[in-house]
């Protein structure tokens, strides 16, 4: 159990540990989308990885990481969804109980699908306060163990994975982007980007309403969200302290979109990929077409996060 930063051979083993319970995405490219953006951008579909989203890596190496003796109690963890399913599906194939404590606005696919992963969903009001006192209470009664979707080494380690996949299999990447919510993901990519390939800049993609990064990188503190108004829903979250504390070592810049563009980047994949990605999931394409001239003919790693998206309710 990493109770420091995940070194290479941390993410190394949680790859070694997760490999039979997760999906090697595809990779995917464009012409057409290359053409648009100015530059070569690879995607690494995590949005085909289990329960449609990269959640499933970081959830797998948490659970995984505790002996069978240590699972009796199950595992517990709040979520609006991908970190919940991830956590349900993760604790089912190790055979243990999963409490998911969900906003009670949280999209209707997401919580039908983590249910149907035998997970008991525990409903609270849609802010961090009441999140976190229904997941204590969880805790206390049941004695799970708590799974936190991103403040967690195991949690960074499991995602950098994604990340460490893409670079394996992609030649020479520029930079590499993600968006980032409370930073499970950038951290984690970050890190696998420094390990493998210092020289590779890191950029994350954020909306503009929910802009704690940009905020708290750019002031050398955490600066908390005041809104969670944004339609990307896995993004609202204000960064994790151990998440910060790798990004600003890592990161050259965060690019903020606003909601019209984070809708255009979605429906552009879906028309000219033919693929299914959720508003969070476009927020880094939409940050690279917002800003051509940084990606200017670079070969740019875009990590596709996830595609649960509720059809009755698409933006566009």
């Amino acid at each position: 159990m990493p109770t420091s930063i995940p070194s290479f051979s941390d993410i190394k083993r949680a790859h070694q540990r997760i490999s039979k319970y997760i999906i090697q995405t595809p990779v995917m490219t464009s012409k057409n989308i290359d053409e648009i953006a100015g530059c070569t951008i690879f995607f690494k579909c995590e949005n085909f990885q289990k329960v449609g989203a990269f959640k499933m890596r970081g959830a797998a190496n948490a659970i995984f990481s505790y002996r069978p003796e240590d699972r009796v109690n199950g595992f517990a963890c709040h979520s609006s969804g991908n970190h919940g399913q991830a956590v349900a599906l993760a604790a089912k194939l190790a055979e243990a109980r999963a409490y998911v404590v969900m906003p009670k606005n949280s999209s209707q696919v997401k919580i039908d699908a983590v249910k149907g992963y035998n997970a008991e969903v525990i409903f609270c009001e849609p802010n961090d306060a009441s999140r976190t006192q229904a997941c204590e209470d969880v805790v206390n009664r049941t004695g799970a163990i708590l799974i936190h979707p991103f403040n967690d080494y195991n949690i960074i380690a499991g995602q950098a994975t994604a990340a460490k996949e893409l670079i394996e299999e992609v030649d020479d990447l520029d930079a590499i982007i993600t968006p980032v919510g409370g930073g499970g993901l950038a951290s984690g990519t970050s890190l696998i980007a420094h390990h493998l390939d210092p020289n590779m800049e890191v950029f994350l993609g954020e909306p503009e309403a929910v802009d704690d990064a940009y905020q708290s990188l750019k002031a050398g503190k955490i600066i908390p969200n005041t809104s969670s108004e944004t339609i990307a829903d896995g993004l609202k979250t204000t960064i994790g302290e151990k998440n910060f504390a790798i990004l600003k070592d890592h990161v050259k810049e965060v690019f903020t979109v606003s909601e019209n563009e984070i809708v255009a980047a979605m429906k552009l994949i879906w028309e000219r990929m033919k693929i299914v990605i959720e508003p969070s999931c476009a927020v880094p394409f939409a940050a690279i077409l917002k800003n051509k001239k940084t990606f200017n003919g670079k070969r740019v790693g875009v990590i596709l996060t996830g595609g649960n998206v509720d059809l009755t309710k698409l933006p566009f």
